[in-house]
């Protein structure tokens, strides 16, 4: 099955329709940290005592994981177990017959988890190559904690870790900050984390505190903003988006990389076209056939051009 977002992730949580294993993937230990909580929080707070388990892969077994899985939940629909720095678990420190017994005792539990249980795979870098990692990535829901997948996807991601800050941002502001930070969750949460403090005891956070406390990242510029203005065949809102990624310090080699990338969007009948104007412009920077900003421009003209036609 294919990887599920935290924000799809959190949909599942909110309807009480969790599954038995999940595997959370990715680099930003922050985010896999704070989703793993979340399934922590789905069991009353008075019962989490009773019903939610930490494990730590370095420092379990696989009898101490199927065990505590095995436990009836008391006055809880599930119990919650949560493997932290799983890969301990499932990658050996060794190779022995002892270790090689676990593997397979760990890939039957894989394959007939409890029914009664959630548990959470919270894992740093793994080898994809080992049978029982296979298995569990394709047995269990993976969660990408790593990146955002698109910007609707940033402003649902804003507005949680907000409400969970107590910090008041408002639409505009959402916007504002998820069009400065791009899809980048390192960036989001600490232009949230600066707003939380520039805005403390304000009713509400607006767009222009935004603008005055978190930097610009101009390759949030070019990727959303010129690239959805070309989506749209917007000529003229692409230029604008261009004119601020350019005027914030993009490198035009940068820039010409997401134009490519919103060329290879286009439809299937243009792409050729809108591909063969990348390489063009991309020959002409390299041979200095014209000033940067100009090259781009008419680069930029002719890809909403080509849509038009």
């Amino acid at each position: 099955m294919p990887p599920l977002t935290p924000a799809a992730l959190r949909k599942q949580i909110a309807s009480a329709d969790t599954g038995p294993l999940y595997l959370l993937l990715g680099e930003d230990d922050a985010e896999k940290a704070a989703v793993a909580g979340e399934f922590a929080e789905t069991v009353e707070e008075g019962l989490r005592a009773f019903n939610v388990d930490r494990l730590y892969g370095a420092e379990s077994t696989v009898d101490d994981l199927t065990q505590t899985a095995a436990t009836l939940p008391m006055m809880a629909p599930r119990r919650i177990v949560l493997v932290l720095a799983a890969e301990g678990l499932l990658i050996p420190k060794r190779e022995s017959k002892a270790a090689e017994d676990d593997q397979e005792r760990l890939e039957r539990f894989i394959q007939a988890p409890p029914a009664h249980a959630t548990v959470v795979f919270v894992c740093g870098p793994l080898d994809m190559r080992r049978r029982v990692v296979k298995l569990l990535v394709k047995e269990a829901q993976v969660v990408d904690c790593g990146t955002i997948g698109d910007e609707a996807d940033a402003e649902r991601w804003v507005k949680t870790r907000a409400a969970r800050l107590g910090a008041p941002l408002d639409a505009g502001a959402v916007r504002a900050l998820v069009r400065r930070a791009g899809a980048d969750l390192a960036r989001l949460r600490a232009g949230l984390d600066r707003l939380a403090l520039y805005a403390m005891g304000q009713p509400a956070i607006t767009a222009e505190d935004v603008r005055q406390a978190v930097p610009a990242g101009p390759e949030a510029q070019a990727e959303w903003g010129i690239a959805k203005a070309i989506s749209r065949n917007d000529a003229a809102e692409a230029l604008h988006e261009l004119h601020l990624t350019l005027d914030a310090g993009a490198q035009p080699v940068f820039v010409l990389g997401q134009l490519r990338t919103a060329a290879e969007r286009l439809p299937p009948s243009r792409v050729r076209h809108g591909i063969d104007a990348v390489f063009r412009t991309d020959l002409a920077l390299k041979s200095s056939g014209g000033e940067p900003r100009v090259l781009l421009e008419r680069l930029v003209v002719e890809l909403c051009e080509r849509r038009r036609r």
